[in-house]
């Protein structure tokens, strides 16, 4: 195994406050740093380092933690392309930061393997009013409390003003200085492993954003061959890709090792181009894996794609890039598109019932089937793949941000189905995500928003969201993300969670999330999953424990039968496909602790006793389980 890893590139300091100031910058001529702070304020000449062919490099005696650095070619001063603060924006000089200065106490953190996770996607300006770093640390009990075992923070690298959604971040090693820069990210990082939570960052490593992005001044990080919906593509298979190669993956164990990061979500890499031999995308995974290895800690690797790829999946043995996981949005679009009832845009390809089942059976449900959206082929199979390695979601930052007005579903469906929606996401046998403020029925929007200097890149992305939801012919205005009202719409409101519906609300995702860690067959892969039957309104769905060999006929443990009815009106399931047993109900999101009716119970010969998770009625040995419309309800055999 190779040595730990250290970042050498950037400003590198050492314990005696001297800095080793490194760039690769083959587009500078003579190119100096400039130190604009301290003692050491001047202007140095760095030299070029061997067997690094452009490289640049100096080390300047008696800088220290905290000075302001830039780079200079004589004509023009620019921030260090691997800078770790910019406390003064994207524009503004790069700072010294000593990654030793916060004292670490989570020695015995060792991190969530994806088996565990249960993640709660946050937008870090819009989590709380204060929008920072150490404003979400009062909340990560309650998080805990939940459920939650792993905050994914949306990008937080340093973007241009003081709000966007972090897709538009250029200064990819800088924590984003109007939420706490890095001080605050070390904080709420040990905060939550103190809590016993994990953190995954969101990361994007297909472009840049388009305002303070000086990374051609130094190299050719960018490629004209290859086009992203969102901007140039990175240079990771062409001339001088080695070191544009080295910028992502170094970033990427920086987060861990410096940061104590638990994992990485990457954004979007459908958009990352590379036709290497070495995928860039299996090099960064390695890397990071064997980092983690030095730190024994786990680490986690998780992409977003929209190919419906396997491959990402894969051990390198079989061929793939060795990734730990990637999120499948056929089951979001699934779920979305029955129960809402839309089919513009990529929803055209689902709205039966049977893609839900689809989806449950396998996390793709196009493996290889013509998109109509697409109008080709889309997708290969994911037989065989742990479903540990598959996240998935009912809300996130994308499906709701990404509608025109940023409707969430509190918004747009009646109580019972938002209802029905959690319990397929937090029954399904995938690794559940929530988007911050769905656990209590959170009302407001959220919308896309920027902060620009720029007019005309303000005038571009108006126009760019009007071309974007065209294909879903949506009448409502779409909001100015310039505005900074749309921004302040998109702020979560805790008060909520205390009002009657949202508390009932509250208390389904808590018990769901109680059933999923006291039963372990609800966990991913913690039993066989058959898809009993489905018929235009409902799913069965028979979790089976392993059989047991040294008892014929007999299996190790109960069976969980859980029960969909997507329709609306009451449907009578027939049970005949999990063979003749008693059934205890468990579980309904009929409950009246949740806002329903209790139809559920009163449709079983039995009295009910209390409302959570745990709660036992009588055993039934009905051939069919009548549910009320937009209801689910679970089983236990005895």
């Amino acid at each position: 195994m190779a040595q730990p890893w250290t970042l050498d590139r950037g400003a590198r300091l050492h314990s005696d406050g001297s800095v080793r100031f490194s760039v690769w910058a083959p587009q500078l001529t003579a190119p100096r740093v400039r130190i604009c702070t301290g003692p050491a304020r001047g202007d140095y000449e760095m030299t070029s380092v061997d067997d690094e062919p452009g490289v640049f490099a100096v080390t300047v005696s008696n800088v220290g933690d905290g000075a302001e650095y830039v780079f200079s070619d004589g004509e023009r001063t620019l921030p260090d392309p691997v800078s770790r603060s910019q406390p003064h924006g994207v524009h503004g000089p790069s700072c010294v930061v000593d990654p030793t200065r916060h004292e670490w106490t989570d020695i015995w953190w060792r991190g969530v393997p994806m088996e565990e996770l249960v993640i709660y996607e946050l937008h870090v300006g819009t989590f709380t009013p204060e929008g920072t770093f150490d404003a979400i640390i009062p909340r990560l009990s309650e998080l805990k409390a939940l459920g939650v075992t792993a905050i994914e923070l949306m990008p937080v690298a340093q973007f241009s003003g003081d709000r966007n959604w972090g897709y538009d971040g250029v200064d990819l090693y800088a924590p984003h200085a109007s939420y706490g820069g890095p001080a605050g990210l070390t904080a709420l990082v040990s905060a939550a492993h103190e809590a016993g939570l994990g953190v995954i960052l969101d990361v994007v490593y297909n472009h840049v954003g388009p305002e303070g992005n000086h990374l051609d001044a130094f190299g050719p990080y960018f490629t004209e061959k290859y086009r992203t919906p969102w901007g140039r593509a990175f240079n990771y298979d062409g001339a001088d890709s080695d070191e544009v190669r080295r910028f992502v993956i170094d970033n990427a164990l920086y987060w861990v090792t410096e940061y104590h990061i638990d994992g990485l979500r990457l954004d979007a890499v459908h958009g990352i181009f590379d036709f290497g031999a070495l995928s860039v995308l299996q090099e960064l995974a390695s890397a990071v894996h064997d980092q983690a290895a030095h730190l024994d800690r786990t680490f986690v690797v998780i992409a977003e794609s929209d190919l419906n790829d396997p491959r990402l999946l894969r051990a390198v043995t079989e061929h793939g890039f060795g990734l730990d996981g990637q999120w499948s949005d056929d089951f979001h679009h699934a779920v979305h598109a029955a129960l809402t009832g839309e089919r513009n845009g990529f929803y055209a390809d689902f709205g039966s019932v049977s893609a839900i089942a689809e989806s449950l059976r396998e996390p793709f449900v196009f493996e290889g089937q013509h998109s109509r959206f697409r109008r080709r082929r889309h997708g290969a199979s994911s037989v065989g793949i742990p479903r540990c390695r598959f996240v998935v979601a009912i809300q996130s930052h994308d499906h709701i941000g990404n509608r025109a007005t940023g409707d969430r579903l509190a918004a747009i469906l009646p109580p019972d189905k938002r209802r029905l929606a959690a319990a397929l996401l937090l029954l399904s046998p995938y690794v559940p995500m929530l988007f911050m403020g769905e656990e209590y029925g959170e009302t407001s929007p959220f919308q896309y928003f920027i902060d620009h200097g720029d007019p005309s890149l303000v005038a571009a992305v108006r126009a760019g969201r009007l071309g974007e939801f065209a294909a879903f012919e949506w009448k409502d205005a779409v909001p100015d993300a310039a505005d900074p009202a749309t921004f302040e719409r998109s702020k979560i409101d805790w008060s909520l969670a205390a009002l009657p519906e949202h508390a009932q609300t509250l208390a389904l995702y808590r018990d769901l999330l109680a059933l999923r860690r006291d039963e372990p067959m609800l966990r991913p892969d913690g039993a066989r999953i058959i898809v009993a039957n489905d018929d235009p309104g409902w799913i069965t769905l028979l979790r089976e424990p392993a059989y047991d060999f040294t008892r014929p006929g007999t299996y190790a443990g109960d069976m969980i039968l859980s029960l969909f009815n997507c329709s609306d009106q009451p449907i009578d399931i027939p049970t005949s496909g999990a063979g003749n047993r008693s059934w205890s109900l468990r579980f309904s999101s009929d409950a009246s602790a949740y806002g329903g009716d209790d139809r559920v119970a009163s449709y079983v010969d039995a009295l009910p006793v209390d409302d959570g998770p745990r709660r036992l009625l009588a055993a039934t040995k009905q051939q069919t389980i009548r549910l009320p419309a937009w209801s689910a309800a679970l089983y236990l055999s005895q």
